[in-house]
């Protein structure tokens, strides 16, 4: 997960009606997030060849207030997989917004060491997110740029003007690892439009790696 500090108005045609910015420190980010997603089943049901998958998103982090309570959750700019029927299934189900590109995923565990990279290819260049880390995670911090950016248990899409789709995300508090190198070569102009060219000539202010877990998707309603 590389995170960018980015100007709260580049993201206000993105927010889904009756959401609102979430802040960390006063400050508004984005996430380049790459996962890799194993034994998925839709509704209990395993499609064959796609139980296992890379993706990559570009996020970021809304609000909702429900009965004086705030739900905290993730909006994205895309979704990048490798396979056209998970693109297919997502955007019907959830009215996200996937796409579907050439993609390749590494993953190599050593004793001391983890090296994890994920590629994917656009306009007949290939981008990269790549990660070194320390072989053992930690557990998150309270109040930590961590914890804000793996705790964000529901997800947010616009379905019309003035309607929005929510659904329910639910996995354990996710253990990180400290990453001790990284890469990120990605041409965010051309992968999401002009408007994000501004992460092109900035580092992002943290990356790190979370261990992941089982996930589980529930079904959307519309606010």
């Amino acid at each position: 997960m590389a995170n960018y500090r980015i100007d709260p108005a580049i993201l206000l045609p993105y927010l889904p009606a009756k959401t609102e910015l979430d802040y960390w420190n006063d400050e508004c980010y984005v996430s380049l997030v790459g996962f890799m997603f194993r034994n998925v089943r839709v509704r209990g049901i395993r499609i064959l060849f796609h139980t296992d998958f890379p993706e990559i998103n570009l996020r970021f982090y809304v609000r909702y207030k429900e009965k004086e309570q705030w739900k905290r959750g993730v909006v994205f700019i895309t979704e990048i997989v490798p396979r056209h029927a998970i693109t297919f299934v997502a955007n019907t189900l959830f009215n996200e917004r996937y796409c579907t590109l050439p993609m390749k995923h590494a993953w190599t565990d050593g004793s001391t060491l983890l090296k994890t990279a994920y590629h994917w290819k656009k306009n007949k260049r290939w981008n990269r997110l790549e990660v070194i880390t320390g072989a053992g995670p930690v557990s998150l911090s309270m109040g930590s740029m961590e914890e804000f950016i793996t705790e964000h248990f529901w997800g947010y899409s616009s379905r019309r003007k003035k309607e929005t789709n929510e659904y329910h995300v639910e996995h354990p508090r996710w253990d990180v690892y400290k990453v001790n190198e990284y890469l990120v070569d990605c041409d965010f102009a051309a992968q999401y439009g002009n408007q994000f060219a501004c992460l092109q000539s900035v580092e992002p202010v943290s990356v790190f790696m979370a261990e992941g877990s089982a996930v589980n998707i529930f079904s959307r309603k519309v606010l």
